[in-house]
């Protein structure tokens, strides 16, 4: 273990050959039954755990309903986040289906969980939550952040931006956004909630919402924040609890760079958040951000993909230059096991957009504009698609009891009504 000056110690991390049952429960406790508001271990619906000798896991998963159509969202995050765990070869899962009494079972427990575990933040469950991180500054990561929150937003979708990058927030800008952020009575609530600031991004039936919330609302764009590590992490934390998100379906957050403590506050908050690694093509950039992936599955969250931005530069008589190297991104999605994404090339477009507070993403018609929509859409379909609930039984369990409620509520009435006639 080398030393380190000062009053300060260094730390091996140490890579562990195995991997127990309780670890493996504890990795699933980041998977959120997006209907149920709660994860699926303590809900009930991991009877058993099986790790081999080779690695390899088994997890035996039992839905309310066989046929739910929550199945291949709960088999993808169950797989990805036992997989992170780097003594684990594979993951297997076995499905079963509820009885009766045990769909009552959990019904209860997800009342209980709702009406005693208050949630952590204000993030929905059923949001999917992708921050874009990035091992150093100036690779773009804020730009790549907002066009693909408006991308996707563009698709119908309500997306919120969250810019956790509090010392070098440059959202508002990137968006064309100024207004201050208000705190407002919100019901349900017993202090006031900060609303954030919301456009309309698309058209006709695809039209979408944002949803932004940066530092940059509550300080003017020239003032320097001069907060240490504690002073960040309260900031994020605020920005997760304290803001009336309302409905999301998507929460894309703009990571400050490097492996700091916003980076280890967001993994203790919102564990179930994905990662996108943004790098340029240099060689240099590749190794740094490979630290953030480090990081991220060191805390045990998932990595789902490596953008590579400025990717080469085409001149206005089609001769491409790779003006920062090239590789950079491909290597580095094949050194830490994710795909690469798509590659960001270098456009003055870009860089107008963001200055004049318009995305290239939402009308550009540039190579780089493409990029990002066909990246937007890989999300939307592959990386972390939308909660789909319709047809769940635990939906259906809801329906027929509030149905049941009104049934009962309509005779009592009319047996009030019979009384008061007689």
């Amino acid at each position: 273990m080398g030393s380190v000056p000062g009053n300060y110690r260094s730390i091996d991390f140490v890579i562990p050959a195995t991997v127990t049952e309780d670890e493996v429960l504890g990795l699933l406790r980041a998977v959120i039954d997006p209907e149920l508001g709660a994860d699926i271990v303590s809900l009930g619906m991991v009877p058993a755990v099986r790790v081999e000798p080779d690695g390899r896991v088994v997890v035996t998963v039992k839905l309310t309903i066989g046929g739910c159509p929550l199945r291949a969202q709960i088999k993808k995050d169950v797989e990805s986040r036992v997989a992170v765990h780097p003594a684990v070869t594979d993951v297997h899962i076995e499905w079963g289906e509820m009885n009766s009494e045990e769909r009552s079972e959990v019904m209860l427990k997800a009342r209980w969980n709702a009406r005693e575990h208050a949630p952590d933040t204000e993030i929905p469950q059923t949001c999917r939550v992708l921050a874009v991180a990035s091992g150093k500054g100036g690779v773009g990561k804020s730009s790549v952040t907002v066009n693909l929150a408006a991308a996707v937003a563009a698709q119908g979708f309500i997306v919120g931006v969250l810019d956790a990058d509090i010392w070098g927030f440059s959202v508002p800008r990137l968006l064309g956004i100024d207004e201050p952020l208000e705190a407002l009575p919100v019901a349900g609530s017993d202090k006031p909630k900060i609303i954030p600031n919301e456009i309309t991004v698309g058209r006709g039936l695809t039209q979408g919402t944002l949803k932004v919330v940066s530092t940059g609302f509550l300080v003017g764009e020239d003032t320097a924040l001069m907060w240490r590590g504690l002073m960040l992490t309260k900031a994020v934390e605020q920005f997760l609890r304290d803001v009336h998100w309302g409905e999301l379906d998507y929460l894309f957050i703009d990571m400050p760079p490097g492996t700091g403590d916003v980076q280890m506050g967001l993994a203790r908050m919102l564990p179930r958040t994905d990662l996108l690694i943004v790098t340029t093509p240099a060689l240099a950039a590749q190794k740094v951000a490979a630290r953030a992936a480090d990081m991220a599955r060191r805390s045990f969250l998932r990595v789902s993909g490596v953008i590579e931005n400025m990717s080469s530069f085409t001149c206005e008589h089609g001769e491409s230059y790779a003006l920062f190297g090239e590789g950079g991104g491909q290597a580095l999605a094949d050194q830490i096991g994710v795909p690469l994404l798509g590659q960001v090339p270098l456009e003055p477009a870009v860089s107008a957009g963001g200055d004049a507070g318009t995305p290239v993403a939402l009308d550009g018609t540039g190579a780089a504009a493409g990029v990002f929509r066909t990246i937007a859409a890989r999300i939307v379909d592959d990386i972390a698609p939308p909660t789909n609930m319709a047809g769940c039984s635990a939906r259906m369990l809801h329906l027929v009891e509030d149905a049941l409620a009104a049934k009962d509520a309509a005779l009592a009435a009319n047996d009030a009504v019979q009384s008061s006639e007689s």
